[in-house]
Order: structure tokens, then sequence, then C-alpha cells
């Protein structure tokens, strides 16, 4: 028998389907590789039974017959961007474009609408340079041993590359390519940095890593966004 899957509702992106990080965190668990890639097809939906289908190296993910997801090994070849001080991440996150507008404000890691301890709260900003962003983030929840659950951390390093994208764009995940090195500690204060690597048509290239108070890179992810109209239109 096929194994299966099911994104619970309170871990959607937009309100009808999974979020893009989370979904792939859980996919990635059944790669075996540190680092995974992988590329959603369609938008993830929730508190549905879905397929996981090993073929060799890749892991499909299917709703019936429609692939949702595939997710294969790949290589830790990043250059990731560089830690900020804790403050410089406070003052950053405080011009986060989704607290002045956000497509999708229940999102499980940016929405601005989840309350505390349900979801994430990460509001990454723009540091000043153009480029960069960064935000705070003390997890609040996680596993019997306080530290998070490894598709959390997917999902804390998904939607920060998000928020270097210009205020009032819409994008939604394309792929995510990730390596979780350490999983954090609940209660601690990390810092999660963003940095906008290029364009192309409508595609945006973004990096992500999150760092331990320590200064320690505890992992990081290099995603691919797709522009889409706002859901309003």
């Amino acid at each position: 028998m096929d194994e299966t899957l099911t994104i619970p509702a309170r871990f959607c992106g937009p309100p009808t389907s999974g979020n893009g990080g989370y979904t792939a965190g859980l996919l990635a668990a059944h790669v075996g590789s540190p680092v995974v890639e992988v590329t959603l097809r369609r938008p993830p939906p929730l508190d549905t039974p879905l397929a996981v289908v090993r073929d060799g190296d890749t892991v499909r993910l299917l709703d019936g017959d429609a692939l949702v997801a595939e997710a294969r090994p790949a290589v830790p070849d990043v250059d990731v961007p560089g830690p900020v001080p804790p403050e410089e991440a406070a003052r950053a996150s405080e011009r986060a474009p989704v607290l002045a507008w956000s497509p999708f404000g229940t999102c499980f890691t940016c929405g601005p609408d989840r309350t505390e301890g349900d979801g994430l709260r990460i509001f990454a900003g723009p540091t000043g340079d153009g480029v960069h962003g960064a935000a705070p983030w003390t997890p609040a929840f996680g596993d019997g041993e306080g530290r998070v659950e490894e598709p959390v951390v997917w999902a804390a390093l998904d939607c920060p590359g998000y928020g270097v994208l210009p205020a009032g764009t819409t994008a939604l995940l394309g792929r995510i390519t990730a390596e979780v090195r350490e999983r954090p500690r609940v209660g601690e204060p990390h810092v999660i940095v963003a940095r906008l690597d290029g364009a192309d048509g409508r595609k945006r290239h973004t990096t992500t890593a999150l760092y331990a108070p320590d200064g320690r890179l505890l992992g990081w992810a290099r995603a691919v966004w797709i522009l889409v109209d706002p859901p309003h239109s």
C-alpha cells in the first residue's frame, strides 16, 4: 500500500490550501536526504489523505491522479545570507509588507491574522539595502523534547523569502530546496534572514537562513516564487 500524509487545516498558506513550506517539509521527510528539493505542482488540499508514491529517488504526492508535489535529493550548493543582530531583525520586522497588506492573512507562517501560539507570526521586512530582509522568531511550540518539528522549520524558512519581494506583490511558492541542520529550541530567540537573488519573468528567486541565538546556522532554504494576481482580482 502507498503511504499517505494529511495537511491539517491549521497549516494553511492561502485559506484553502497547505502552506508551501510546511507541505514541502512533510514530503521531504520521505526522501531520506539531508538536502531536499520540493516542487509544488498545484495547491495542496487540506484535511485530505494524499498518497506518497516513490519512484527511485523521487517521491511524489498525489491527490487521486493529480500530482500535488514532487521531492528529490539535492546538493548543499548555496550561498546563504549572513546573520544580523536581533535588534536589526526586530526593526526590519516592523516594516514587514504583510503588516500593511497581506493577500493571505491566515497563512500559518506569516499571516498577521493568526494568534500567538497558533501561527508562527514571522513577519520579515526589509533591512534597508533593497536586497535583504530579516525577522526575529522565538518558537512558541514544538515536540515533547522542546524542539521545533522539522516541517514547521521548513515553514519558517519559507515565507521570509516572500518578505523581500516588493510591497503589494502576490506570489506563491513554486519550488523550495532546504536543509535543516538542527531544529531550533522552543522559547529561544532566533533570527531569520532573507535575500532576493533575482527575477526571471514571473519568477522571483530568494534564499533564507535561520540562525540560533549564538549565531550558528540551523537551516537554509532556496526558493522560487511565482507571481500571481491578487486573490480579490
